[in-house]
């Protein structure tokens, strides 16, 4: 069913002057997001410090984020920043015996390769999975995964180039070699469906200033119920205790679910925020968002081979999530440029990033494809 643009671009004001086409970045300002702040504001002058309310308010932020995923919400940590949640995993692991390497693949953010190299301290090897021609086909996950991989540090849409991998074959191959797997799925959750259950990650992380319409400070990891118990970060903090009102100064009791990848105080104001942004995805649908996704990258790849610029991105909409991205000999010259003609996207490497989202409409298609093409120059 096609989605009724009109109503819903009446909650981002940022339309009124901009064509915005850059929420692999971050998301538009929703007015619901907006006034979730409010809320925050106003419980705290008017209540002062009532914790019981912001336990609940994160507790709804756990179960939103669980419905997401079609996860439990005791699999789900609530943490500041992807970095927080994959060093409270990395800290988990022991990479002193015969499990030692990781696998992290050329698709990832800086970030999380960083934090995987970081544990090299602890004992642990980090071996690439090489990109070659923006694809990294199976076989060369094949050649570099083995029994001495203790996890697999998956991308699922690559934050450079919009490419999105077909993870669940990699999943599987990795459970055939007996390591656990971590999906980075940042770059695609709030565009299109996604079920832990079918594709079966060991953890999952993701935060909410992109797609899922949040802001900045608000993050999380899904781990496998199962898993949960195994693994006892080195990270820690009151919210990840069993009971986070015992102040208990002696010992470190983590909580028996997800939550002991948690550490101190909660973001507040950005939960608030997260629940409008999470309500907003759900009330609209993730099948009408990720078939709108199909249309709306469907026409900038139309479009732009038509003016003769350069994909980089696959042609076939499977290969790719709601990124596509397009050469330039000057990309970031270029994203100034069209800025001034009131046009916002991105660059990472050689490649313009356009990054529609459910509020995006054809209108803003021809508006990006004009603005680029008045500098035709650079996209040779």
């Amino acid at each position: 069913m096609a989605l009724d643009l009109s109503n819903i671009r009446n909650s981002f004001p940022i339309f009124e002057n901009k064509t915005f086409i850059n929420s692999c970045s971050k998301g538009a300002l929703a007015t619901q997001v907006q006034h979730a702040y409010e809320a925050y504001l106003k419980d705290w002058a008017e209540l002062g410090s009532p914790w019981e309310l912001w336990v609940d308010q994160l507790e709804e932020f756990r179960s939103l984020v669980a419905q997401l995923l079609n996860a439990h919400p005791d699999e789900i940590g609530v943490t500041t920043s992807v970095s927080a949640s994959v060093n409270a995993l990395a800290s988990s692991l022991d990479f002193l015996g015969k499990r030692c390497e990781v696998v992290v693949d050329d698709f990832a953010f800086p970030t999380t390769a960083q934090i995987w190299h970081a544990q090299s301290a602890r004992g642990a090897i980090v071996k690439h999975v090489p990109e070659t021609n923006h694809e990294i086909p199976l076989e060369q996950y094949e050649a570099v995964i083995s029994e001495k991989t203790a996890l697999v540090s998956l991308t699922h849409v690559c934050y450079r180039n919009g490419v999105m991998q077909d993870v669940s074959e990699i999943i599987e191959l990795a459970h055939q070699k007996g390591a656990l797997v971590m999906l980075d799925s940042y770059q695609l959750l709030g565009t299109m469906p996604f079920d832990v259950n079918v594709a079966q990650p060991d953890f999952l992380v993701g935060g909410m200033l992109k797609y899922l319409l949040g802001s900045s400070g608000l993050a999380f990891i899904y781990g496998r119920k199962s898993l949960i118990p195994t693994l006892t970060p080195q990270n820690s903090g009151w919210f990840s205790q069993d009971n986070i009102f015992a102040m208990d100064i002696y010992q470190n009791t983590p909580s028996s679910s997800a939550r002991r990848f948690e550490s101190g105080t909660p973001p507040n104001p950005n939960v608030y925020a997260g629940i409008a942004g999470l309500k907003l995805i759900q009330d609209i649908g993730l099948d009408s968002i990720d078939a709108h996704r199909v249309d709306i990258t469907g026409a900038i790849k139309q479009g732009a081979k038509e003016r003769g610029f350069q994909l980089v991105t696959s042609e076939d909409p499977s290969k790719h999530g709601p990124m596509i991205t397009i050469y330039s000999n000057d990309p970031a010259k270029l994203v100034r440029l069209v800025e001034l003609e009131g046009v916002v996207i991105s660059h990472r490497d050689s490649n313009l990033r356009i990054s529609p989202h459910f509020y995006n409409t054809l209108n803003d298609v021809d508006r990006l494809l004009d603005a680029l093409t008045s500098h035709k120059e650079m996209l040779v």
